[in-house]
This record gives structure tokens, sequence and C-alpha cells, in this order.
């Protein structure tokens, strides 16, 4: 099995669009809706730009919550996690709550307080962890910024509150690493809310297989799909209330790539940005 880092970029770059909604809050100040909408028909293009803009300038600020989550996935061995999440500037520290629906055993909640308190007793250690999450959140930032030249967008038409705007490769668009590969190679449709011209949906789909090195060195399999749903929670906050990802493929680092997830995040409260370790795991425990 190849290095971790290896493994991370990979997996992941195929949903960079999913992870990337699942790290940004919204900004303090942002393009406003009556910008994008100042000429008289804003085409797909654009509409999407201004949402990028306001989607990028995210990343300058990020305010912390404590949420429920209820995931299925690798991580949790395909078991569903019901899991308190406390947000802080070093990571996020997860408590869990109940496994395929049925609280834990007295063992196992004992188990769970252990491990949180070997963080609070080693906080730089779990930094250290964390920043491997920090560094790919970057890392889709920067990708998501060549969508409007990796990408041709149509058919903006309305959608209740949204406007749905599909999206395809741009053929012209020569990608310059194997994240780009992938990234580039996905077609989809997304949903934008045009009073805050934030985005809500963006689903996504490899519609055949992606060959890197004549599939020597890496193959991802087609119907790969991520989709990611967020919800605003009073302006100008935005977070992720549901995220499915399914990835396969094999490549030459190592046997083969999953990445299968489906979460569900709930019941936002927010908290202070400069909760400590030891601050935060005092409220993941709290009933």
């Amino acid at each position: 099995m190849g290095h971790p880092q290896h493994r991370r970029a990979i997996v992941w770059t195929a949903a960079a669009a999913c992870v990337l909604c699942g790290s940004l809050a919204a900004p303090r100040a942002t393009v406003h809706a009556a910008t994008a909408a100042a000429s008289p028909a804003p085409t797909a293009s654009q509409m999407v730009t201004a949402m990028l803009d306001n989607e990028l300038a995210a990343g300058e600020h990020k305010d912390h919550y404590v949420y429920l989550s209820q995931e299925r996935s690798d991580r949790t061995g395909g078991h569903t996690w019901t899991e308190k999440v406390v947000e802080t500037n070093a990571g996020k520290i997860r408590f869990l709550l109940a496994e395929d629906g049925q609280p834990l055993s007295p063992a196992r909640v004992a188990q769970e307080r252990g491990r949180l308190a070997q963080i609070v007793a080693d906080p730089d250690g779990f930094a250290r962890k964390s920043q491997a999450v920090k560094d790919d959140e970057l890392h889709a930032r920067q990708l998501l910024g060549l969508l409007p030249r990796a990408f041709l967008f149509s058919d903006a038409r309305g959608e209740g509150p949204y406007i749905r705007i599909d999206f395809k490769p741009n053929p012209d668009y020569q990608t310059q690493t194997m994240e780009e590969r992938v990234l580039h190679a996905a077609s989809g449709t997304m949903l934008i809310d045009p009073r805050a011209m934030r985005l809500h949906q963006i689903e996504g789909r490899l519609p055949q297989d992606v060959s890197i090195g004549f599939g020597l060195l890496a193959t991802f399999r087609a119907g790969s799909n991520f989709a990611t749903t967020r919800d605003s929670f009073g302006q100008p906050d935005w977070k992720t209330t549901q995220m499915d990802t399914d990835i396969n493929g094999r490549a030459i680092f190592f046997k083969s790539i999953a990445r299968k997830e489906h979460a569900e995040h709930g019941s936002f409260v927010r908290v202070d940005n400069n909760l400590t370790i030891a601050q935060a795991v005092a409220l993941a425990e709290q009933p």
C-alpha cells in the first residue's frame, strides 16, 4: 500500500467538489446576489463564477459549530455511526454515541472517553493528524478555482427557489495534474441559491473510466459519483447537511481505491471559534 498522502490525494480528488462543500463556511463579506443579477440575463457561466467567488472567499473565515452526524462509510467499517462533532481550529472532535441505532455499551463508552482523554493529553498530536484534512481542503479550493476554465456550464433553469445548472468537461482545457484529470472527467449538475449566490447542491459522475498512464498508474471506474447538499443556518453560515460519495478504482500505488460514504448532519449550534481542545472534548461528552 502506498504512502497515505498519495491515497488521500487520489481518493479525494474524484470528489473534490464534495470535499470542498464540506469544508466551506460563509465569508463575512460576499459578492452580493445583486451584483450577479446586475446584467439583464446572466449566463450559466457567469452565475457559476459569481457563486465560486463567494465559496472561495468563504475559506477566509469559518465559524465553528457543534452538530450531530450520522455516517456510514469506510471509516465506520460499514456501520452507521451517530456522533457528536465539535469543530475547532485544530480539527473536529468526534464522540461516538451510537452504532447502527443502538447505544454503546458501558465498555465502549469508556473506550471513547479514553480516546478523547488521549487527545486532551496530546493536543499537538491531534492537530498534526488533523492537518492532513486541512491540506486536502486547501487543495479542494485550489482545484475548484479551475471550474470556470475546465468546465462548460449550460441550461440554467429555475427549480423551486434555486437555479439548476448542468456542467460537463471543456474539451479545450488541458489538464496539468492527475487530480485535474479526474476532476475534469466528471459531468453533473448543481443548484445555486440566486439570492445569496451560494452553492446548495452539487452532483457529479464519471460517465466512463478514467485511465492514467494507459491504465498502468490508475483507473477510476465509470459510475463513480458524488453528491453534496448544503443549507443556510442564518446568513452568513452554510453547512453540509448531506453527503454521498461512491468512488471506485485501482492504482499502482495500492490495490484498490474505495471511498463509499453516506453522511447526514443536523442540530447545528454555534460555538466559540477559539475553543481549546479540552473545552471541545468536554462539550462533546456532555449529554
